[in-house]
């Protein structure tokens, strides 16, 4: 079974060794750092599931290491913080916090918020996969839409026999259909040469 990997940062020497040697009898693999700056390094090269940041810390605050984490890596992040000021929270959530634990924690307290945290941010990849995956069907469909287009307009075709003249010429090639429109719809010097194989193929197929 896959170990969860933590980035753990706080600029706190105590809390950091008390939370990184607490999660690590836990069972997590746990990565470290003192500051921003470094937690962003160690979570571009790391990869953790989860990074657990504490929002004031020295250069780079929390705050800003989290908005680099989830722009650059897609790494979601729980905050920590001796404060439980409003304003903080809501600059916390805004940057799209799975959770915002305030100081001291124990191990205790701090495990259920990590697993909580660490299956939001697993839904929230799914549904960003999903998404991703939509919308690249979506771009491909265009695509293909334009391909039969210029096949209709070029030889006069309805958009049946030209979406299946393609179609079969894909299949007899190897090629993925989508892979194919995308040719179709560029603007290339072999274009024309492609078009004309596709409607012979259709002739002999037919």
């Amino acid at each position: 079974m896959k170990q969860d990997t933590i980035l753990v940062a706080d600029d706190d020497i105590f809390t950091l060794t008390s939370i990184t040697s607490g999660l690590s009898d836990a069972g997590y693999q746990v990565v470290s750092a003192q500051d921003g700056k470094t937690a962003v390094q160690l979570g571009l090269l790391e990869q953790p599931d989860l990074a657990l940041l504490d929002i004031r810390m020295p250069g780079m605050t929390g705050i800003e290491a989290a908005r680099e984490l989830k722009q650059r890596g897609n790494i979601s992040t729980l905050f920590l913080s001796a404060y439980s000021d409003h304003d903080v929270v809501e600059v916390a959530t805004r940057e799209g916090a799975l959770g915002y634990l305030v100081k001291p924690v124990n191990i205790q307290q701090l495990i259920p918020a990590i697993e909580t945290a660490l299956k939001r941010s697993a839904e929230l990849q799914q549904l960003q996969k999903k998404e991703s995956e939509l919308l690249g069907a979506i771009s491909r469909n265009r695509e293909i839409s334009v391909a039969v287009g210029i096949y209709m307009q070029r030889f006069a075709a309805d958009e049946q026999n030209a979406f299946d003249a393609i179609r079969c010429f894909a299949r007899s090639k190897s090629l993925k259909l989508a892979n194919l429109a995308t040719a179709l719809v560029k603007e290339s010097a072999s274009r024309d040469d492609l078009i004309e194989a596709i409607f012979e193929h259709s002739l002999k197929t037919r």
